[in-house]
C-alpha cells in the first residue's frame, strides 16, 4: 500500500488484504522482525515523548518519499532535497523540525545488513545535523 492508498471501505477479499499487508511489511522491513524491532527501539530513543506508532508512520512515509525520489532522480543528494520539499505535503505526519532526522534514519535503513544494526541515536542526530547544514 502506498501513501494515500488507505481505503476504509475495501472490497478486497481477506486473502488479498493479507497478501497486500505482507507485501507492504516486506517492503518496509525486508530483513524481517529483527529490523523492525531495532528500528522501533532507535525511534524510541530519538523521540521518547512521541507515540511509537506516529514515529513509525513518519519514518515509513519518509522512506517511501525517499525511494520515490531516488527512482525518479538517481541522485541521493537530489533525493534528499526532494524529500525535504515534499515534506510540506505531509506536515501532519512529518514535522519540519524532524525531517532531517527521518532522512538520516532512512539513509541508515537503506544500508542495513543481515545483522540489522542501526547507527546509534547520537550518530543519527549528527547525520541529521549535517543534512540540515547543507540546506
Amino acid at each position: 500500500m502506498a501513501l494515500g492508498e488507505f481505503n476504509m471501505f475495501s472490497w478486497k477479499s481477506k486473502a488479498a488484504q493479507q497478501k497486500e499487508q505482507e507485501e507492504y511489511a516486506k517492503w518496509a522491513f525486508p530483513r524481517g522482525q529483527k529490523q523492525r524491532d531495532n528500528l522501533e527501539k532507535l525511534l524510541r530513543e530519538l523521540y521518547p515523548k512521541e507515540p511509537s506508532t506516529m514515529t513509525l508512520i513518519s519514518f515509513l512515509t519518509c522512506k517511501e518519499l525517499y525511494e520515490r525520489a531516488i527512482k525518479s532522480d538517481d541522485s541521493s543528494g537530489n533525493a534528499i532535497d526532494t524529500v525535504m520539499f515534499e515534506q510540506k505535503k505531509y506536515r501532519q505526519t512529518i514535522k519540519r523540525k524532524d525531517i532531517t532526522t527521518y532522512i538520516a534514519l532512512v539513509i541508515a535503513d537503506v544500508g542495513i545488513d543481515e545483522q540489522c544494526e542501526y547507527p546509534t541515536a547520537d550518530e543519527i542526530r549528527a547525520h541529521a545535523l549535517e543534512l540540515g547544514v547543507k540546506k
